[in-house]
């Protein structure tokens, strides 16, 4: 439908319908990231449009359009649809649309996405419900929301007992989306529903990244339902409500130098088989940045050039993140998926260094692959458990530093150790270009992130900026009380 930011709905006196409608064939657009897809139709000489992701959608919207003029129904002609259409924009709920969303997004979203949208949309709905003092506890409607109503595959088996509750109070008691767009109420109930994603469960207030990255799903959410036509523009768009600036960059306080890490190694060797396992771990993170979740997923397939001794290469090419067994496909805890920010079939290819070369060699003599020849397992040949490798992580920091650095957050999660490593890279003089390359950052997120990190250069700087001011015989003569301006 034609996409007229802030003009209401005209309400149902001022209707002024038609049946003189006509459909014509999709279009197929070409943008600079993708194609859309879009349905035009006029109604009573108006000529309206909307725009659709890919062709399924806009084919069903437009067969939906050829349906009721096919039946005669009478079509609006200031929003161009047809008055079911109408009648069901006004009553869809905050309720059947969370779940239609999830519907949509669940089968191509990977894990973390999945619960991230869940813990999103369950924080949400404490701003989009009726004011009603019948209403079950917030931690009732909470768990339906996280629990059920978001879960594909929950919904499909059935509304469980303890859920039933809350779940059919929710049905009957959130806000129709028409409220988002009211001139009076509306501009408050989103601005309330922000508020509530600036908070945590105990109503403190949430990290800056969190805040943010919970907008982004409101507002993709909003979007999806300007896509169904359910609202004329998304409501975001028309508040202002400022995010809080994140912290994104590494705390160079974090950042272990090369002696640190052998010693913090060489601590996690001495905690028996458990540890003599995840030495090389650590050293993956360490010595070529790799992150918890592609170390973990790294097979003997990956270990492209491993010489006995120098200079070797990994060529990554698989991630296995951790999301919980509610959110993966595979009802694992972990899985296994492409590398971050690249295409599925992706690979990455990272230089392995000397000491990295030696700690590879020692894991594949002594320890056996696991299934599918990957490199770090459990004692019994599964998946590496996080809880244990970040508790041989925590012993570790205890034995091989100082009380002072334990207390502080040198190294406080084996993640800093890829942040060391992208740091020494840096330092060492190597091109930005290059790093982000080896660690799997764009440039631009690159600098932003590790900006503090690169130490000593401001030095350097100087005497260069020095070199470039002196005359041609060597260096500025001192200013005389005559050569002062004035």
């Amino acid at each position: 439908m034609s996409r007229q930011r802030g003009v209401a709905r005209p309400d149902q006196g001022d209707r002024k319908l038609s049946h003189d409608v006509r459909v014509w064939k999709i279009r197929t657009m070409e943008g600079k990231k993708r194609k859309t897809y879009g349905v035009r139709w006029k109604v009573g000489g108006r000529e309206h449009h909307d725009t659709f992701a890919t062709y399924t959608l806009a084919d069903a919207f437009r067969a939906k359009l050829i349906g009721y003029q096919q039946k005669g129904t009478a079509f609006d002609i200031a929003t161009g649809l047809p008055e079911p259409m109408l009648k069901e924009q006004a009553e869809r709920t905050w309720y059947q649309h969370v779940a239609q969303y999830v519907d949509m997004k669940w089968p191509n979203a990977a894990p973390k996405s999945r619960k991230s949208i869940a813990e999103t949309l369950a924080t949400a709905t404490a701003a989009l419900v009726k004011d009603d003092r019948a209403a079950p506890p917030a931690a009732d409607l909470r768990a339906a929301v996280y629990g059920w109503v978001t879960r594909p595959a929950e919904r499909a088996a059935g509304l469980p007992e303890h859920l039933a509750p809350a779940v059919r109070w929710l049905e009957r008691n959130t806000v129709a989306l028409s409220a988002l767009e009211d001139r009076t109420s509306g501009p408050a109930l989103v601005r309330a529903t922000l508020d509530v994603l600036a908070r945590t469960v105990k109503g403190e207030p949430a990290a800056a990244n969190t805040i943010s990255r919970r907008r982004a799903v409101l507002y993709n959410v909003f979007e999806y339902a300007v896509e169904l036509g359910v609202l004329t523009a998304n409501p975001i768009d028309f508040i202002a409500w400022k995010i809080p600036k994140s912290a994104e960059t590494v705390d160079r306080r974090v950042v272990v130098n090369a002696e640190q890490a052998e010693r913090l190694l060489e601590a996690v060797a001495r905690q028996g088989d458990i540890g003599q396992r995840l030495v090389a771990f650590y050293a993956c993170m360490y010595y070529a940045a790799l992150r918890p979740a592609e170390a973990i997923g790294l097979t003997r397939a990956n270990l492209a050039d491993l010489p006995k001794s120098g200079w070797g290469e990994l060529l990554l090419a698989r991630s296995t993140p951790r999301s919980g067994t509610a959110w993966s496909n595979n009802g694992r805890g972990r899985e296994e998926r492409g590398l971050k920010h690249r295409a599925a079939d992706d690979t990455r290819p990272v230089p392995a260094h000397p000491r990295l070369v030696t700690h590879l060699n020692n894991h594949v003599e002594r320890f056996d692959p696991g299934q599918g020849g990957r490199l770090f397992v459990g004692p019994l040949g599964g998946l590496l458990d996080e809880s244990r490798y970040l508790h041989v992580w925590r012993v570790a920091r205890r034995n091989a530093l100082s009380p002072a650095e334990v207390a502080s957050p040198l190294a406080k999660r084996p993640y800093d150790l890829r942040h060391a490593a992208v740091s020494t890279w840096l330092n060492a003089g190597v091109p930005p270009t290059q790093v982000a390359e080896w660690a799997g950052h764009s440039v631009a997120v690159l600098l932003r992130v590790y900006a503090k990190c690169i130490v000593g250069q401001d030095k350097e700087a100087r005497k260069r900026i020095e070199r470039a001011t002196r005359s041609e015989q060597g260096s500025f003569s001192e200013p005389t009380a005559d050569s002062q301006p004035g």
